[in-house]
Formats: C-alpha cells, sequence, structure tokens
C-alpha cells in the first residue's frame, strides 16, 4: 500500500491518505517517495496484496464461549475459493437453500409481535431446511434483528445440536476492534471485544453470527466495499448443486427485506432482475413497506406522484430526494412489482399468513412455479425442493392439491430420494398419493438403494469387508447383500437374495449416472423400462424394510413395516437383525437406539400375534410354524427363538402351542399320574385312563394307541428321567460296593448304558433338519452349556475307564469316576428345568453363579493378602509348600467360618503340636519363638489386630456384599423368570421332540434304525410337522390376508391407546387452544385491518365528493358547463383494498394499462455495461413531457460492418439512410405506419426506452425479422391425437442456441432478398430450403407488428412477421422435414416440444405460440 496523501482528514484531525488510513498506518516501503504517488489516487496501483493474515477460529469476550469461524480476503477473492473454504476446511454442509437477508444498516424498530413473528420463522426455515444465512455481520440494523433471532433459538427448548449456519460478510474497514483479529498464523481462537459505545462510525461483528468472511480492499471507514463480493459469492452458491439421497437440485436462494433504503431498493431490483425470489417483510419501514403498500396496485396505477406520496410517508429525509431519484425509485418498483411471481409481501395476520417460514418457502415455490419447464418438470422441481427442504407440511399444502393429480409412477425417484435421505414423513405423503412399494422396488432401485447406505451405518462398513473379500465382484452385487444377512439372521435361513447367473443377471445402472439432477441423467431412469426389463424383488416391502433397519432408522421402518404382509415373521427377523447389530456397534448411543428399535419389533410382534390368537387360536398357531419363503424358510417361532425375544416365546399362545407339541397325540389334560401309570403298566393304554386328540386314536385301540403314546415327548422324557435315575443308582452302586479289580456285570451295564448316552449325543450332534451344515451344527451344539456338560461327563467317564482297566492305576481311575459320578448328577438340573416350579428356581441358581465368582475375585484378595502377612509374621522360612498352601489359602478360607488358628494370639501356644524345623511332615512349622522359655516373640497385638481387621471385611462387609449380590439377581430376575423359564422350555420339548422314544440302553436300537436309515438308505432327516410346516400357496396366502387385516386392526388400536393417554390429551388440548387463540387473534387482525381499509375508503371518497362540489360550484358560477378537463375522476371504489391483497395471476389483467414495451425499458441493457435511463410507465410516451430525460448513447460494435448502420453518434454518415421507405434493398418501413425522425435519428413508435443510438442491433428504425411456427399434433404410441382438457394439443419445433438458457423458435433477421432467416438454414439441409420456402408462401400469418424486445432503443427497435406452418397429418411433407434437421453446431438442440403456456421461450414468442394455439383452437 502506498500513501497518497487526501485532502481531507480524520474525525481526530490527523493527516490521512486516500485510503483513510493515517500516515503511521502504512508500511515502511509505502512512505517512500514514488514517481506515480503525485497522481490521482486508483486503489489498482496503490494498494497491493498480501497473503492473509487474520483467519481462524473466534471467540467474544464476555459472551457465551461460542467458537464460531472468521477470514479475512481481498475483495476480488474467486468465489469458488471462497465457497471451498466453506465447505471443506469450515466442514459446512451444502445448504439446502441460501437466505439473503438485506435491509437497514442503522438500528432500525419493529413492532414487539412481528419482531418475534419474523424471528421465529426465520430461525425454523434455517433450521428445517437446512439453509444458510447470510447477512452483512454487523451488530446494527438487519443483521443484529438476525443475530437476536438465532440467539433467540439457541436459548430455547426447541434448540439441538444441529447449528443454525448464520454467514457475515462485512467490511474489513469498518470493523471496530479488528487489530485483535489479526493473527499471522491464524487466530485459534482470537478474542474479539464488542465495544459498541467505542465505535464510533465502525462498526461491532454480530456475536450470534457463526462464521465471518471479512472483505478488505485496503481502505480505513468505507462500507458497501462488501456487497460486490456477496453479490458474487451468493449467485456462484446458487448455481452448485446439492447432492442427496440420489437427489440432486441446484441450491435456491430467497432474499428477505426487512426495513431499507436505496441500496436495499437497488438489491431487490437486482435479486428480482436474477430471478431471485424476495419476501418483504410488511411494518418493518422505509423501503420495505413503500414497496408493500404498491405490490398489490396494477403497474400502470403506480405513478411518480404516487411513490413520492409513499416515499413522504415512510421517509423522513424525504426532501433530499431529487426528482431524478424519484423517477429512478418508481422504474424500479414498477419492475419489481411487474414481476409479481417473484415478490411476496408477509403481512403479519393478514391474508392467513401466519410465519415466516412459511411465506419464505411459498415463495420460492410461486417463483418455481412460474418459470418456464417442459412437461411436468415445473410440479416435479417443485416437489425437488420441498422434499430437499423436508418441509412435508409444504408439500401438502401447495403441491399435492387438486390443481396438480400426480400418477404414482410419477412420485417414485422422490420416494427414493425420500428413503436415501431418510424422511418419513415424505414416504409416509408419497404412500398417501398411491405409491405402491410393490411397484417401486425393482432389482435396480434396491441395488442402487445399498450403493446409497450412510456413510455412518455399521452395515455399510460390514458390507464393504464382504466386498473385499469377494475379489471376483467388480462392484456390489445382491448376493453380497444376502451373505451379511445370513450371518445376522442365522445359518438357518436360505439366503433371501440368491447369486444371478450371467444368463438373468438383472440389468443393474452404473451408479455415477443414477441421481435426480434436472438437467443430467436422473434417478427416473431406474423407473424408464419397459415391462420386459423390469425385474421385481420377491417381497419389495421385506427388501425396504431390512434396508431402513440395517441404517436403524427407527420412523422409516415403522411406516414400512405397516405395509407389510407378513408382519409378524418381519417384525422378528428385524429384531434378530438389529440385537445382533447392537452386538458389534461401538457407539453406545447407536447401540442402545438399535437395542430399543429391537424391543419395539418384538412389542409389535406381540401385539399382532395377540390379536390373531384372540380372533382364532389355531390359525394364529399356524402362522407360528409356517415355512416362510419370503424369509429364508424358516419360521416365526424359529425366528423369535434365535433373536432370543423372550417376551414373545413367553405369549400364552405361543406356550399353548410348545404345550402341545410337549403332549405329542396326547390331550393337555391328561394328568401326569395317569401317565406314570401308563409308563408303569402300558396296558392300561387300552382302558381308557387316557385321551388323545384325534378321534382315530381315540377310538382305536392296541398298535396305534401304543405309537402315539411312546412317541409323546412328554412320555420320552418320563421315560428318560426314569432311565437316568436308574443309571445313577446303578452307578452309585458299582462305585460304592461293588468295585471290584476286574469289571462286575453290573459295571459292565454301566459301560454299554454310557456307550448308548455317548451315542446319543453324537445323534444330536449330527441332527440337522433344517441342512444347515456341520460346523454350524456343532456350533449350535456346542453353544448349549448342558451338552458342554454331558461331553465333559463322558470324556471324563473314558479318562476314568482307562485308569481302571489298568491295575497299578485302579484307585485313581475309582476317583476319577467318583468326580464323574457328580457331574452325572448335576445333569439332573437340566431333567428339573421342564418344572414349573423347579425350573425358575435353576434359572435364579445359575445367575447367582455369575455373583459368586465375582465375589470370589473379591475374597481372594483379602484370602491372599491376609494369609501371606500372616504366614510371613508367624513362620520363618516355610519351604513346604503344601504347609504354605494350608498357611496363606486354607487357614485364611477356615477363618471366614470361624475356625480360628490357635497361636495367632499366642495364648493356646504350644511345642508340641508343631515342629521347630518343620521336619515332621505332619506337623506345621513352629513359630517364632523364645526356645529357652519356650514362649512366641511375634508381636501378638498385631497379628490380632490383623486377624480384626480381616474378619471385619470378609465376614461383615464380603459377605453381607455377597448377600445383597444374591438379593439383586433374585429380585431381577424374579421378574422375567418366568419369561426366561417359558423360553428355555422350548429348547427341551424340542429335543425330547425329536428324541428316539426307547430310553437307554434301548436307545441302541433306534440309533441302529436311524443309522440304516440315514447312512444305508439316505432318507434326510426333516423337522416335526409341529414346528415347521409348509403351507399350501391357496391357504398361505388367505393366511397371511388375515394376519395383515389383524395387523390393521393392532395398529388401529395402539392408536386409539395413545389418543387416550393423559399426556395425549394434554398436547390435544392444548393444540385446540392454540388453534382457538390464532382463530381469535387472526379475526382480531383481520376486523382490525377492515376497519383501516373501510376508513380508508371513506376518506377517499369524501376527499372526492369534497372535490366534486367545488367543481359543481365553480360550474355554476361561470357562464358555461366548465371544460371537461377540469372534471375530477372519482377513484375505483377498491384501489385502496387492492393494497392489501396478495398478488396472484388473476391481478395479471389489472396490468392490461401496462406500457406497451417493457423489456425495452430495462435498466440493464443485454451483453453491455451500459444502463438504462430509467423510464416509468406514464413518461413512455414521445407526447409525454419529461425534462429531465438524458438517455445515454450506445452503438455496439458488429463484425458484420457491411450489412449494418454506422455507429450514428455524428449524423453525417445517416445522411445517406431512407426512414419510412425502402433504403436500397433494405425495407425500413414500419408495420404500424410512418414513425418519426427527429435531429436525423428515427423515433421509436412505441415511446422512450431510455437508451439512444442502435444498441445490439444491425439497423436504425425497424429490424424486420421472420418467425415461422412449425406446428404438429401430438400424438400417442396408436397415433392418435393427444388432447388436454378436450383440445388437441400442439407441438412446435424449437430450437436452443449453445449461450441461451432458453429455446426459441427457429427464425430472426433475414438476408437482403433471401426468405429464409439465418437461423432456419442452421437447422435445415440445403436441399430442404426450397421446399420449406413454398411451405411459408403456404403458410399462415399469426402476427405482423412491433417486437418487445431487450435490445431496442429509442431508435432502433424490432419487428416481425410470424407465419404458422402446420402438419395436420402424418404425411410424407412432416417426413421429409424431420428428415432434414440437422444443426451444422453440435451444441445446438433442436426439439418438438408440447405448446403450452409454460413452455420456456422468450416471452415475446409466448404470445406468437399463443396466436397459433387460438388459430387452431388447440391447447394452451
Amino acid at each position: 500500500m502506498y500513501f497518497v496523501e487526501s485532502c481531507k482528514l480524520s474525525d481526530a484531525g490527523k493527516v490521512v491518505c486516500e485510503c483513510r488510513y493515517t500516515r503511521e498506518q502504512h508500511l515502511e516501503e509505502a512512505l517512500r517517495p514514488h514517481a506515480f504517488q503525485d497522481d490521482e489516487w486508483d486503489p489498482k496501483r496503490h494498494i497491493q496484496e498480501v497473503p492473509t493474515d487474520a483467519f481462524g477460529d473466534l471467540i467474544f469476550t464476555g459472551l457465551r464461549q461460542k467458537v464460531g469461524k472468521y477470514v479475512r480476503v481481498s475483495q476480488d477473492t474467486p468465489s469458488s475459493v471462497i465457497y471451498d473454504l466453506m465447505t471443506q476446511h469450515w466442514g459446512l454442509d451444502v445448504p439446502s437453500l441460501l437466505i439473503s437477508v438485506t435491509g437497514g444498516a442503522k438500528d432500525f424498530t419493529m413492532k414487539p409481535q412481528l419482531k418475534s413473528v419474523f424471528r421465529r420463522g426465520l430461525v425454523k426455515v434455517a433450521q428445517t431446511t437446512g439453509a444458510w444465512i447470510i447477512t452483512g455481520g454487523s451488530h446494527t440494523g438487519v443483521m443484529k434483528q438476525v443475530g437476536e433471532a438465532v440467539c433467540d433459538f439457541s436459548l430455547s427448548s426447541s434448540y439441538n445440536k444441529a447449528e443454525v449456519i448464520t454467514i457475515g460478510i462485512a467490511t474489513w474497514g469498518t470493523i471496530h476492534n479488528r487489530d485483535s483479529l489479526v493473527h499471522p498464523t491464524g487466530g485459534f481462537p482470537a478474542e474479539y471485544v464488542m465495544d459498541e459505545e467505542g465505535q464510533g462510525d465502525l462498526t461491532c461483528l454480530d456475536s450470534n453470527h457463526s462464521h465471518f468472511i471479512l472483505v478488505d480492499d485496503g481502505t480505513h471507514g468505507r462500507y458497501g466495499v462488501e456487497i460486490a463480493l456477496r453479490t458474487r459469492l451468493e449467485k456462484f452458491i446458487s448455481e452448485q448443486t446439492k447432492e442427496r439421497g440420489g437427489m440432486a437440485i441446484k441450491i435456491p436462494i430467497v432474499c428477505v427485506v426487512l426495513e431499507g433504503g436505496p441500496g436495499t431498493l437497488h438489491t431487490i431490483y437486482n435479486a428480482i432482475t436474477h430471478g431471485t425470489p424476495c419476501v418483504v417483510v410488511e411494518g418493518s419501514g422505509r423501503v420495505a413497506d413503500v414497496i408493500a403498500q404498491v405490490a398489490g396496485l396494477p403497474v400502470s396505477e403506480i405513478t411518480i406522484s404516487l411513490i413520492q406520496q409513499k416515499l413522504a410517508m415512510f421517509f423522513q429525509m424525504f426532501e433530499t430526494f431529487t426528482e431524478g431519484r424519484i423517477v429512478e425509485w418508481t422504474k424500479k418498483i414498477q419492475d419489481i412489482v411487474r414481476r409479481r411471481q417473484l415478490l411476496t409481501i408477509f403481512r403479519e395476520g393478514k391474508d392467513g399468513q401466519h410465519d415466516v417460514d412459511v411465506a419464505i418457502l411459498q415463495a420460492l415455490l410461486k417463483a418455481s412455479r412460474s418459470q418456464a419447464h417442459f412437461g411436468h418438470e415445473n410440479w416435479d422441481h417443485q416437489l425437488k425442493l420441498a422434499v430437499a427442504w423436508n418441509r412435508v407440511d409444504i408439500a401438502r399444502s401447495e403441491i399435492f392439491t387438486d390443481e396438480r393429480q400426480w400418477k404414482p409412477s410419477e412420485l417414485h425417484p422422490m420416494m427414493t430420494a425420500a428413503l436415501i435421505s431418510n424422511k418419513p414423513e415424505f414416504v409416509k405423503l408419497f404412500l398417501e398419493n398411491g405409491v405402491r412399494l410393490q411397484d417401486l422396488v425393482t432389482w435396480d432401485t434396491l441395488l442402487y438403494l445399498y450403493k446409497n447406505l450412510s456413510p455412518s451405518c455399521l452395515f455399510r462398513s460390514k458390507l464393504q469387508k464382504v466386498l473385499a473379500k469377494d475379489v471376483t465382484a467388480p462392484a456390489l452385487l445382491m448376493h453380497h447383500v444376502a451373505q451379511l444377512l445370513r450371518e445376522l439372521l442365522g445359518d438357518f435361513t436360505q439366503p433371501l437374495y440368491p447369486r444371478s447367473r450371467s444368463s438373468d443377471q438383472p440389468r443393474l445402472l452404473p451408479v455415477p449416472h443414477v441421481k435426480l439432477n434436472v438437467q443430467g441423467v436422473s434417478l427416473q431412469s431406474l423407473y424408464r423400462h419397459t415391462s420386459d426389463d423390469v425385474t421385481f424383488t420377491m417381497d419389495p416391502v421385506r427388501d425396504l424394510l431390512i434396508w431402513s433397519i440395517v441404517q436403524n432408522r427407527r420412523e422409516l421402518a415403522e411406516i414400512i413395516w405397516a405395509q407389510s404382509q407378513d408382519c409378524i415373521a418381519a417384525a422378528l427377523a428385524c429384531s434378530k437383525i438389529l440385537k445382533e447389530l447392537s452386538k458389534e456397534e461401538e457407539d453406545t448411543d447407536s447401540s442402545e437406539d438399535m437395542l430399543a428399535l429391537a424391543n419395539e419389533c418384538e412389542h409389535r410382534a406381540i401385539g399382532v400375534f395377540t390379536e390373531c390368537y384372540r380372533k382364532d387360536e389355531e390359525r394364529a398357531q399356524k402362522l407360528l410354524v409356517r415355512v416362510s419363503e419370503a424369509w429364508g424358510k424358516t419360521t416365526c417361532l424359529q425366528l423369535a427363538l434365535e433373536a432370543k425375544d423372550m417376551k414373545f416365546v413367553s405369549h400364552g399362545g405361543i406356550q399353548a402351542l410348545l404345550t402341545k407339541v410337549w403332549w405329542g397325540q396326547l390331550c393337555v389334560d391328561n394328568g401326569l399320574w395317569r401317565v406314570l401309570l401308563c409308563v408303569s403298566f402300558f396296558p392300561l393304554l387300552c382302558t381308557g385312563l387316557l385321551s388323545f386328540r384325534e378321534r382315530r386314536l381315540q377310538a382305536a385301540c392296541g398298535l396305534a394307541r401304543l405309537r402315539a403314546f411312546f412317541n409323546a415327548p412328554v412320555v420320552i422324557f418320563l421315560l428318560n428321567t426314569l432311565s437316568y435315575f436308574c443309571f445313577l443308582c446303578l452307578f452309585a452302586y458299582v462305585l460304592m460296593v461293588d468295585f471290584q479289580p476286574s469289571p462286575s456285570c453290573c459295571e459292565c451295564v454301566i459301560y454299554l448304558w454310557l456307550f448308548s448316552l455317548a451315542c446319543e449325543e453324537l445323534r444330536q450332534l449330527l441332527y440337522d433338519p433344517d441342512g444347515c451344515g456341520m460346523a454350524k451344527m456343532a456350533l449350535l451344539y456346542f453353544g448349549d452349556f448342558w451338552n458342554k456338560l454331558d461331553i465333559a461327563a463322558i470324556l471324563l467317564f473314558l479318562a476314568g475307564l482307562s485308569c481302571r482297566l489298568i491295575p497299578a492305576l485302579l484307585y485313581p481311575g475309582r476317583i476319577i469316576l467318583s468326580l464323574d459320578f457328580i457331574m452325572f448328577c448335576l445333569r439332573l438340573m437340566h431333567i428339573f428345568t421342564i418344572s414349573k416350579t423347579l425350573g425358575p428356581k435353576i434359572i435364579i441358581m445359575k445367575r447367582m453363579m455369575k455373583d459368586v465368582f465375582f465375589f470370589l475375585f473379591l475374597l481372594a484378595v483379602w484370602v491372599v493378602s491376609f494369609g501371606v502377612a500372616k504366614q510371613a509374621i508367624l513362620i520363618h522360612n516355610e519351604s513346604r509348600v503344601d504347609w504354605i498352601f494350608r498357611g496363606v489359602v486354607y487357614q485364611s478360607y477356615l477363618t471366614i467360618f470361624g475356625q480360628i488358628p490357635a497361636y495367632i494370639d499366642g495364648v493356646d501356644f504350644n511345642l508340641d503340636q508343631c515342629s521347630p524345623n518343620g521336619t515332621d511332615p505332619y506337623k506345621p512349622k513352629c513359630p517364632e519363638s523364645d526356645a529357652s522359655r519356650h514362649q512366641p516373640i511375634f508381636p501378638e497385638w498385631l497379628t490380632v489386630t490383623l486377624l480384626c481387621l480381616y474378619l471385619l471385611f470378609t465376614n461383615i462387609l464380603l459377605l453381607n456384599l455377597l448377600i445383597a449380590m444374591f438379593n439383586y439377581t433374585f429380585q431381577q430376575v424374579q421378574e422375567h423368570t418366568d419369561q426366561i423359564w417359558k423360553f428355555q422350555r422350548h429348547g427341551l420339548i424340542e429335543e425330547y421332540q425329536g428324541r428316539p422314544p426307547a430310553p437307554p440302553p434301548f436307545i441302541l436300537l433306534s440309533h441302529l434304525h436311524l443309522f440304516i436309515k440315514r447312512v444305508i438308505l439316505k432318507i434326510p432327516a426333516r423337522r416335526h410337522q409341529q414346528l415347521k410346516n409348509k403351507l399350501e400357496k391357496n391357504e398361505e396366502s388367505a393366511l397371511l390376508s388375515w394376519e395383515m387385516y389383524l395387523k390393521e386392526s393392532y395398529l388401529q388400536s395402539q392408536q386409539d391407546q395413545r389418543k387416550q393417554r393423559p399426556e395425549q390429551k394434554i398436547q390435544d388440548i392444548s393444540n385446540r387452544v392454540d388453534s382457538v387463540l390464532k382463530l381469535l387473534e387472526m379475526d382480531r387482525l383481520k376486523q382490525s385491518g377492515s376497519t383501516e381499509q373501510r376508513l380508508s375508503s371513506l376518506e377517499e371518497q369524501v376527499t372526492q365528493t369534497g372535490r366534486a362540489l367545488r367543481w359543481i360550484v365553480q360550474t355554476l358560477k361561470g357562464s358555461g358547463l366548465g371544460s371537461g378537463e377540469d372534471t375530477p375522476t372519482l377513484a375505483p371504489e377498491q384501489a385502496s383494498q387492492g393494497q392489501c391483497l396478495e398478488l396472484d395471476s388473476r391481478q395479471e389483467a389489472g396490468d392490461l394499462g401496462d406500457a406497451c414495451h417493457v423489456n425495452a425499458r430495462h435498466l440493464f441493457y443485454p451483453n453491455s455495461p451500459v444502463l438504462r435511463f430509467p423510464v416509468p410507465n406514464e413518461k413512455v410516451p414521445w407526447e409525454t413531457a419529461f425534462l429531465i430525460y438524458d438517455p445515454p448513447f450506445h452503438t455496439a460494435e458488429r463484425k458484420e460492418e457491411a450489412s449494418v448502420d454506422p455507429v450514428g453518434n455524428a449524423l453525417e454518415p445517416l445522411s445517406g439512410i431512407t426512414f419510412n421507405a425502402m433504403d436500397g434493398t433494405t425495407d425500413r418501413r414500419s408495420f404500424h405506419g410512418c414513425y418519426t425522425v427527429q435531429h436525423g435519428l428515427p423515433l421509436n413508435p412505441m415511446g422512450r426506452t431510455g437508451l439512444r443510438g442502435r444498441g445490439a442491433l444491425s439497423r436504425f428504425g425497424p429490424n424486420h425479422t421472420l418467425q415461422p411456427v412449425v406446428t404438429r399434433w401430438r400424438r400417442n404410441q396408436d397415433g392418435a391425437i393427444c388432447r388436454k382438457s378436450v383440445k388437441k394439443v400442439l407441438e412446435v419445433l424449437v430450437v436452443k442456441h449453445p449461450l441461451s438458457e432458453h429455446w426459441a423458435l427457429p427464425g430472426g433477421s433475414r438476408e437482403p432478398g433471401e426468405m429464409l432467416p439465418a437461423k432456419l438454414k442452421q437447422i435445415l439441409l440445403r436441399q430442404f430450403w426450397p421446399c420449406f420456402e413454398s411451405l411459408l408462401r403456404q403458410g399462415t400469418e399469426v402476427y405482423k407488428g412491433y417486437v418487445d424486445d431487450p435490445r431496442n432503443t429509442d431508435n432502433a427497435w424490432i419487428e416481425t412477421v410470424a407465419i404458422s406452418v402446420h402438419f395436420p397429418d402424418q404425411n410424407d411433407e412432416l417426413k421429409r422435414l424431420n428428415s432434414h434437421l440437422l444443426a451444422y453446431d453440435p451444441r445446438m438442440s433442436i426439439q418438438w416440444q408440447v405448446v403450452d403456456r409454460r413452455i420456456p421461450l422468450y416471452a415475446n414468442l409466448k404470445t406468437i405460440l399463443q396466436e397459433v394455439a387460438t388459430l387452431y383452437e388447440a391447447h394452451y
């Protein structure tokens, strides 16, 4: 930076540079003399850029420690750099909406109610849509209002971790205390002090903004430096694409206006010009109120005098407004109001408006609705915005209306996007509007969903590991998902998605091209297949349910589950998946959420099954054992058991089923004593002592009854129990009475018996009715504690038997067998688990064993510590290991139970009871003692103290702790003991249901039979039909329909129960009270507004009546009746009311009085920095006086100088031009008659445009063009003409040039002597030109005259002739035309498009299309 002295002094009276900094604030280099120092100050020459020295984290001293981000940038920093900084380095998520808040830069007052509504609505829209709020960042004016809104939100109860992103873009040179932000290496954090009292003409940063971009141009105290950068940045952000959930939209932007002055009006005008919707808050003051007052009027009624009146009303400094400034404001306000679709006036409490957030989103939708789109793209775009904002309320009220009837297939892409982005409310909305999940989910869609799993999802990481192991697969396929799901569900299920063969593998789209984008390939391509191409999955609802469950999306899963058919199995499978995932989830909160959702799934399964069981017990039990093809050929019961859903298994209906299985063919009401009698003496079966369920068995007698009786699990259990007791008795007899050197007969029987037990364990290990495989069955077998105990007992028996058969190891063998007897006795507890009395107690005992284990760990600490200390104090160098163990552990342990060592206190000391040197193996070594005096010398007081402390902690503390642990375990388990017992009861029932009927050792005969059947005859094992039953298709379909009907009944009952809860009733009452209060408030405001309108209307009518009376008096006094010019014109009665009406399409009729050309008066001339002189409507006619009218002169240079007129800034070159006649080959005649030529230049016949010269046109005066309108009827696949609203639908040929955003007709200017426009020649092959010329001659002229083009000037304008070329039939000429269409520029697009009022054409061309549609009575 170089010092250039300014002629003005600073506020402190110091000499300053032109940059407003003092000499001391410049670098030494800047103070050296330079050649250009005396020149005029130029920022580009006198300011030097250096790397930024102010960036990092920011905290405000003395306020809550909220850390923000800040950076100091140059005013010409590229927007892309700043955007990357915000999204990549600051870590901000790409916004779904950009809210630019503008208005007064100085503090202003707002009504408390309006302030509250604005703050609440602004933060709500930012929070719900994920928007960025951009302001000026200072602690004044509208920026302060936004900051306070964010502050109120952060202190409210609705605040969550999601921060409202508020970005302040301020001028660095106007920030007070900015020196504290300068840190060459970055401030982490930088502390900023807000000093409003000492800020002077500068401003402080607002502490409630989260991020700051400080724009520096090297000056001090100059405001507005940031405006250009902010405008560029907002434009750049609005051009970016937000991609989420498979959907991509351009980031919409909206401008919110509060109060404001001239700069605010300019900002609004620029925003409206560039198509940015604006929301103006009425009642905030100044510019906002001026626009709000006139927004409801037709543009023709917005006059200079009216604007002057409004400015005087709302601006205190109105006297400073010059006439030119008022004219400029009038022109800008007219242009703003003219584009009503982009302007929304928020009137608090009026016209049903209560929330700013709704007004902002409605403004965006209104702007989107007014944009030109082909076909249904406009509605689709609005729906995309609503989904991106996650505002289902806006979608319900603004999009899903009677105006648009949505087809379910049109909602499929949005449904997929809502699923991926986890927006359950939209999923519910789409389902309500006809979307069927069965039609939505194809193989392509499902694979796309799995490729777009949430990044933080555990299932995604597991899926990536599976894919990494499969080196043959280039990308994710559904069999990878099936593999992982089978691991979660269990190997007892079949793969849900079998591996596809290459010949029938479904067609899958590459992921990068599958996104919902307005311009590119869209998600809709997933659904644009013919019926032959689409491949649906077996159960689409199941697939979506699994997809939502693995991501732990509760609300989404509940919605999808409500659509499922096999709902009980679905809920149980979800419970199993979630419980398995929760075991591997490292995040504690996520794991707890998974378990909570798993419990909810189990609760829903219980609820539906309860409804079914109440309705029909038998059909409900069929649901439990029905083989579900959709869930891997498993059953509901098996899923519940694998998921350990104890509440479900303990349900009365399931226990009734298990009891029925337990009793086999016997009736469950048979007493156990009757069964025992029949077991003891089976001929009693013929007496009718027992009853059977089947009539044939009840009537039959003999072998059938005998087979049914002994195949019943309860009978098999009793026989095995009796057999086991006999085995234990015989085993005990052999060990205690008959253990001979050589095995006796009884001992041989024991060996045979044990062999049969071992064979039975082997059969259980190999029993695989579900085809899970040997490895899985081994894992399941050894997962049972009792099976491990059986194997251990058998192996220990074999070890004892091996020792017993060796004479030298006979005694050790007997010891081992004796220990083995204990293990066999422990096996009895498994038998007792079937008892309803003993079973729960055994469960409690097993839980207490865990408590004992942890207690023993604590006890061992005290026992070992006391034992070692005691042994070291009493005994010196004991070398015998066995006596060390006795002294340290054994005696210390016995001390707990009262066996205190006799010599520990020295009272009962006796040398005869110990060995002085430790040589006697049967006596302990004597403690430290005096050999001469025969007295101990160890410190008795210390050993007694240690003993007391030891007994205190062990007997009182630890034992009571153990009792407390047992009590806690008992109380905790006692509540669920019944559930646990009922759950474990199934294992015993299933074991004995599949067990051979003969008890050991006779079971060997059954094993021999099974060996022949399985190994020799190769007959596979099958699970009993009572626990797994495959139904016929018709029966299964009827059963599932019945289940689904009762599921709806369950959901309805749940909804009714929620409504009956006290909390819900209180909430409903609160909502109703709020609604009543809102209605009362709205009614009060309406009455107040109506009164104000009536008084205003009455006042205006009284004023006009007085004027009329004065005119009558003057007329009567005169000689005549008075001149017509003095006659007052009474204002329409509704003129004042129009100010309070909301803008809508119906008021467009009021703009018919608008000036003839509008586009030609736009302040910004296209492709040029030239600004037009503002020309309000009333000053357009040349006849109207406009004394201050001084338009600039502009003529653009053109390459084709030979075919254009001279520049025209001097009259001499124009003297050779003949206007209003044929000038050589150039036709300078106007279709509107002769035009005026003034000072050698023609005047636009439609009036002033605000610009003189030729502009960008070729000729002064009229520039003639030709617009061929080539149309045909739109036809369906059958060739029939399409109709809409009874009228036929036209298609028009349109082209799009590379640099244009709009489509256009293939017309334009023509070379002299040519029939076809140059643009038409660019899309037609040369050989077709003569044919098309003949078509034009035969065509119908639909328009001839002036064209309102933005290139028009005061001296040059466009006039056109529009000719309709219509092809009523599919004749040869139309086919030839289509075959000869070819764009010479590959970037140019050509297509036939439906003629509709929303077709994206230039406005002047739409008028021509409307005339064509009217000519052929077609739809428009």
